[in-house]
């Protein structure tokens, strides 16, 4: 077996035991995971903006660079409102003002509305900002989908109405994952079929 050949059958045994979970930690197969969170858009969003409702990415690194990517192809492809809260000034200026912790928080309560879509991206799940943008005590109104990596018990994982989970530490695999599951998202929300 090559090198490459290896790469990839590791990253195919991570995608093969990829999990989703519900709000309250119960395990979803990947099927129904990927088809609630169409749905929610679906419902949430509608077709081609035709709702007030719209998604918000973020994430650091990366994630931010998925979220970047995901928020064009979301509005390009999907025809669906989408953002991604990685602005280097809005980051300074918050990470600055009030802690690099509270970059992704604040944004969120300055752009987020009831009923929009909250796609938090984080390898390890333990990121402090991505925690805090997280927090249901103040962002009740919002459809929390999370994306996370590394330990099976991080805490983002515990915080999503929808929770995705690859189990590795290989940031390549997870990361790769991460945006493999949210293309597979909007291509099924697009309408593709087996």
């Amino acid at each position: 077996m090559t090198i490459w050949q290896d790469h990839m059958k590791r990253y195919n045994q991570v995608m093969a035991c990829a999990d989703a979970t519900d709000k309250t930690g119960k395990s979803l197969d990947m099927d129904a995971g990927v088809d609630a969170v169409v749905q929610l858009l679906r419902n949430k969003i509608g077709p081609k903006h035709s709702q007030t409702s719209k998604v918000i990415f973020a994430g650091n690194g990366g994630s931010a660079g998925i979220c970047s990517h995901m928020a064009t192809d979301f509005n390009k492809n999907g025809k669906i409102h989408a953002i991604a809260l990685n602005d280097s000034s809005a980051l300074t200026c918050l990470g600055n003002d009030l802690g690099f912790d509270q970059v992704f928080a604040e944004q969120i309560r300055w752009h987020a509305r009831c009923d929009d879509i909250l796609i938090l991206v984080s390898s390890s799940g333990e990121s402090p900002n991505i925690i805090a943008a997280a927090d249901r005590r103040w962002n009740s109104g919002l459809w929390i989908v999370t994306l996370s990596g590394f330990k099976p018990h991080n805490r983002l994982r515990q915080m999503g109405h929808f929770n995705f989970y690859l189990p590795s530490d290989n940031y390549g695999f997870v990361e790769t994952g991460h945006a493999q599951i949210l293309h597979a998202i909007l291509d099924i929300h697009m309408g593709w079929k087996p």
